[in-house]
């Protein structure tokens, strides 16, 4: 079938967080290596928090246009949490903690977690074929893509055939609940050759973790949901987070997300089919859910120290983004520098919905920011981000950042 699909293609590039913000390095050895802390110099000094600046940034709701903000400050640096604008403009109810949201890609940093505490318990292998592992899927000529390659985005899968990208307000409403098997969402990013050879590029996509997943389906003989419950949203006890199969609706309490119009009018865009997002962004959380699941994540409560420092280890030095920049995705996570701070963690986003998860390897900073832009993607969307991650990381002595101020 053809759909315009709730895409975040325009967030592919998205560790430069929007108008070339922030810079990312790939700071670790060409090989796999440890990136504990202790085998990398100090991190430069954090600021205090200041809960003043911190409040003016997320009520400043028109940096981009936004009818929502919470952000949460976690870490022994820190804590703060704060709300901005309302979970309904029709009641309008203001924003709390308990309120869901849709996480976006930050369902990638799941389904990794999973896929690792497979293969550390010998269910998976990493260097295994995609293609072996999924009979009938992908044709011949990607019989190299391995599961690691999908797990740090070098897999080389062709683009998308047969999916036009939203192009009005209106199409993106009219689209909203074309449904699609994942048999028929891998079949369009199987047509022509591989883009480069796999592990000799990075290239941020989606379809990556679509696959992902269904690897998880096939191993472990259920949905990959089930896994997910099962190995982290029970242990964790994370009771707002939902894996919601074909349910286009957030039950419960949650904010809802919205879409302004060419007539200038918000629609709202809250519902929407997630099969074309399964397992790469289809996820429903709280920001005190993406918190404790980053927490212990970081802490080594969900995978052994192996497993758990593929997390932290980009590609070698020589596999480079298309543009030519480093790698700047490791296996299920993101690295980025601000202010001179190295971060790890994802963000996410659909219509009406964007958030960031990031932390210092240490946990020292630890932060987890949902807002609710409703505008079309031009690249602004993400100065909230940017603000954010300036005033988490910036200390008095820093001259000259990463966001040019």
């Amino acid at each position: 079938m053809t759909s315009t699909r709730m895409s975040r293609r325009a967030f592919a590039g998205v560790a430069l967080w929007g108008t070339a913000a922030l810079a990312t390095t790939a700071m670790l050895p060409a090989r796999r290596a440890d990136a504990s802390p202790a085998q990398h110099p100090p991190l430069p000094p954090l600021p205090p928090l200041d809960p003043i600046a911190l409040r003016a940034a997320i009520d400043d709701l028109e940096h981009p246009p936004s009818t929502a903000a919470q952000l949460r400050v976690g870490g022994p640096a820190g804590r703060w949490y704060g709300t901005s604008g309302v979970a309904d403009i029709r009641t309008p109810r203001p924003v709390t903690a308990r309120h869901r949201v849709r996480i976006g890609s930050i369902t990638k940093v799941f389904v990794a977690t999973v896929m690792l505490q497979l293969a550390a318990e010998g269910r998976v292998d990493l260097d295994a074929s995609v293609r072996r592992l999924l009979p009938g899927l992908l044709p011949r000529r990607f019989a190299a893509v391995t599961v690691a390659h999908l797990l740090n985005h070098t897999s080389g899968l062709p683009d998308h055939v047969g999916i036009p990208e939203p192009k009005t307000p209106e199409e993106v409403l009219r689209h909203r609940f074309d449904h699609w098997t994942p048999r028929e969402w891998v079949a369009t990013a199987t047509h022509g050759p591989l883009k480069f050879d796999p592990g000799t590029r990075q290239e941020y996509r989606g379809i990556n973790y679509v696959l992902a997943a269904l690897i998880i389906d096939q191993v472990t003989g259920r949905p990959y949901g089930e896994a997910v419950k099962d190995r982290i949203m029970r242990p964790l006890d994370l009771a707002h987070t939902v894996v919601p199969g074909d349910d286009p609706h957030i039950h419960g309490r949650h904010v809802h997300g919205y879409l302004r119009m060419t007539d200038g009018s918000l629609r709202d865009i809250t519902a929407y089919d997630p099969s074309s997002m399964r397992g790469e962004g289809d996820m429903i959380s709280t920001t005190t859910d993406v918190d404790r699941m980053l927490a212990a994540l970081f802490s080594g409560e969900l995978l052994p120290p192996e497993p758990l420092r593929l997390m932290f280890t980009l590609p070698p030095k020589d596999v480079r983004m298309l543009d030519g920049s480093p790698a700047r995705y490791s296996t299920g996570l993101q690295q980025a520098t601000v202010n001179g701070v190295t971060l790890w963690g994802k963000t996410g986003e659909t219509y009406g919905y964007k958030n960031a998860a990031f932390s210092t390897r240490d946990q020292r900073r630890r932060f987890v920011l949902a807002y609710h832009p409703t505008t079309a993607r031009d690249g602004q969307e993400s100065q909230l981000i940017a603000r954010v991650a300036d005033l988490l990381t910036r200390s008095t002595s820093a001259e000259g950042t990463a966001l040019g101020l």
